[in-house]
């Protein structure tokens, strides 16, 4: 059983299309269920580098802009600490820009987090030779190389963000639940659910009370 969640979110850039959490229930985690819930859509989809997502994506369809929200984790070296340092920059460029129109923050995003930008995926490349290839940091560092070219449209446009974690805050009730969830009676009671989540997580980002 899988919970799929879609939200938007345009607070980032001061946007005033209405907030909105949309879940949806499934029996499984295949890749044709996102396709087929956001049919139609030719917009950016924020996404993580999950395979089931690819299917959204290319001519005529939506436009990706990745998630570098959890490409490292800290794994105690000095090279894992100086990736973590480098994208946290970025970060901190971010928190800057929040909220001010979409056209000045791609402004400030070229003149200032481009260059780190690019000076981080050249530098990663010039580790990989320095590590084990079997290593989990070098695993690390192939999955952020290959989301990099994914991520760069945020650069440009200020309607993007730098990850997708919006959705990840969505879900979180799901993770945390995880074992409750897992047995929501049947197919129907999981259908329930994910609607009774939608009213509930989109009244929150509204700043409205469920329980009032």
């Amino acid at each position: 059983m899988h919970v799929w969640t879609y939200v938007r979110d345009e607070r980032a850039w001061s946007g005033q299309s209405p907030l909105r959490a949309w879940y949806q229930f499934t029996l499984d985690r295949k890749g044709d269920h996102p396709v087929s819930h956001l049919s139609g859509y030719k917009g950016w989809v924020h996404a993580d580098g999950y395979s089931g997502f690819n299917g959204l994506f290319g001519e005529e369809k939506a436009d990706e802009m990745a998630c570098m929200a959890h490409v490292f984790s800290s794994q105690g070296s000095a090279i894992a600490k100086e990736a973590i340092r480098r994208i946290a920059e970025l970060y901190a460029i971010e928190k800057e820009i929040r909220g001010i129109a979409p056209q000045d923050r791609a402004a400030i995003r070229q003149a200032r987090s481009k260059p780190i930008f690019d000076a981080l995926e050249a530098w990663l490349h010039a580790q990989l030779p320095k590590i084990s290839g079997k290593s989990p940091f070098a695993q690390s560092i192939r999955y952020a190389l290959s989301q990099i070219p994914q991520a760069r449209p945020y650069l440009s446009n200020g309607n993007l963000e730098f990850d997708n974690n919006t959705a990840e805050r969505a879900i979180k009730p799901f993770a945390i639940g995880r074992k409750n969830w897992m047995f929501s009676g049947s197919k129907g009671g999981g259908k329930a659910m994910a609607i009774a989540c939608t009213l509930i997580e989109t009244a929150k980002l509204n700043g409205v009370d469920p329980q009032a």
